[in-house]
């Protein structure tokens, strides 16, 4: 027999709350501005026309229109191109 109950372990209560990362409006959407468009971590999505990007690599809309995402083809410093996604407000 055991001396003590059996109980489930814990981590003394400390989870870290979910980040809620993604792509917030899609394409087709309309925003204005101030509008997060993608929270994210680093540059997976590149900011286009009328959008900026936060300290936080946030992609927000600085005027108003319609959310429009494409793929870019960019040149990299050695030579090689690299696609990037781009979001816009049109």
């Amino acid at each position: 027999m055991s001396k003590t109950k059996a109980a489930g372990s814990t981590k003394l209560g400390r989870d870290s709350n979910p980040q809620y990362l993604g792509i917030k409006l899609s394409a087709g959407q309309k925003a204005k501005p101030g509008n997060i468009i993608v929270r994210q971590r680093g540059t997976k999505i590149n900011p286009g026309a009328n959008t900026r990007i936060g300290k936080d690599d946030t992609i927000y809309a600085i005027k108003e229109g319609v959310i429009h995402f494409e793929t870019k083809s960019k040149k990299r410093f050695n030579g090689a191109k690299k696609l990037i996604k781009v979001v816009s407000v049109k």
